[in-house]
């Protein structure tokens, strides 16, 4: 049968984006995403709490990339070289293997007003992590956030650049870009 097939938590986010994609976020049921992806309800919700948290369930894993990606940072690092390994340990959940599915998804948290709070909400979550590491390492804390906070704008400028086209830079390089620009800008 279909549900003892491996991956049970891909073919259900699969099975999501595609309903969302044919028949729009809000008239897509749990009970046919599930349908689609050959499982049960009850299998859904062992992996997901609702059919929002099919496009954020990620977001343990990112905050946890935060802080693996800082603790190989020296201790004497400066906050931004910290915040540059932190964009490149991020940009690793991000292959390009992984572009169009990133495209489709965003398409649908675009188009809806709840969704959109969600995924800030997902943003303020990584700059609050990445706050709270640099001021483990002994940042002050308004140097903290500053530096969370223009990191979060980095990932969110090269991340709408990155899911534009296929083929293009990946989502590493285009954050190195973007850090660069926002150094441009600032005179830095």
């Amino acid at each position: 049968m279909s549900r003892w097939q491996p991956d049970a938590r891909g073919r259900l986010a699969k099975a999501a984006l595609d309903l969302y994609d044919e028949r729009g976020f809000e008239r897509t049921t749990v009970a046919e995403i599930a349908q689609r992806a050959g499982l049960t309800e009850r299998t859904f919700f062992r992996h997901y709490a609702d059919k929002r948290e099919v496009l954020f369930g990620g977001t343990g894993e990112l905050l946890d990339r935060v802080t693996a990606s800082a603790a190989h940072v020296p201790r004497d690092a400066r906050p931004l070289d910290v915040v540059l390994a932190v964009l490149d340990g991020t940009a690793e959940d991000f292959p390009d293997t992984r572009r169009s599915y990133a495209r489709r998804r965003q398409a649908v948290i675009d188009a809806h007003p709840e969704l959109r709070e969600r995924e800030l909400i997902k943003l303020a979550d990584f700059s609050a992590a990445l706050s709270g590491v640099l001021r483990e390492r002994g940042v002050p804390v308004r140097e903290a956030a500053l530096a969370a906070e223009a990191a979060t704008a980095v990932f969110k400028v090269a991340f709408a650049r990155w899911i534009e086209e296929d083929g293009g830079p990946g989502l590493g390089p285009l954050m190195r870009e973007t850090l660069a620009a926002l150094r441009a800008v600032t005179g830095c």
